[in-house]
């Protein structure tokens, strides 16, 4: 079992899906609903999250030999998109445009905006894809789906402590808190890059 992976992989999914930044857009959207519904709309966005996840995860790969990507090229590709994103995280703009989601909610908000895009986002999506792609086989399988499980339960966890957790970190932790997260992703972000680079000679091989 590695250890160090199956900790890069939970890292990697628990930065970019931000379940302490969900939290508050789960109070902002599900909050003149009652207690019951509010459950109900946590399971249900965790697993059609999940759902999406795990269809990239097994087809990812297929989805880029079709059209023509290799695994070295994605993973620069996905690389800069995780960049961007802790750029977005590190200057409060993916706060803003995750909030300008949840201003868009329907009656029923467990598959957009929860779903998609704040659970099973772009970065999520290209996150899991990359990382299956680093560990080929059944067990780099099974370690990233168990990584990224984990992280999907933690989200199920702080959705329905969502009000208490709000409370204790109010709105200066959280922001706090993203802003460290922007920079361990931006590190990691730079990571894939290195790797994708490294597997056409340029610099040294992954790490």
């Amino acid at each position: 079992m590695d250890y160090a992976f199956i900790t890069t992989a939970f890292v990697t999914m628990f930065v970019v899906i931000d379940p302490i930044g969900l939290a508050p857009l789960y109070i902002a959207i599900t909050q003149n609903m009652g207690e019951a519904q509010q459950r109900r709309i946590a399971f249900r966005a965790c697993a059609i999250a999940s759902v999406v996840l795990l269809a990239f995860a097994i087809f990812g790969d297929a989805v880029l030999s079709v059209a023509g990507i290799s695994m070295p090229a994605f993973r620069v590709a996905g690389g800069i998109l995780l960049f961007l994103t802790a750029l977005e995280m590190l200057f409060e703009r993916r706060t803003k445009r995750r909030e300008d989601h949840s201003e868009a909610e329907r009656d029923d908000p467990s598959v957009f905006p929860l779903a998609i895009p704040l659970i099973a986002g772009p970065g999520a999506i290209a996150s899991i894809v990359l990382l299956m792609g680093q560990r080929p086989g059944a067990e780099g399988a099974a370690m990233v789906l168990g990584a990224t499980a984990a992280v999907l339960a933690i989200v199920m966890l702080f959705f329905m402590a969502s009000g208490r957790i709000g409370r204790l970190l109010g709105k200066t932790g959280i922001t706090v808190l993203t802003r460290l997260f922007g920079m361990l992703l931006a590190a990691l972000s730079v990571q894939f890059v290195l790797d994708g680079l490294s597997a056409f000679g340029f610099g040294p091989g992954p790490g």
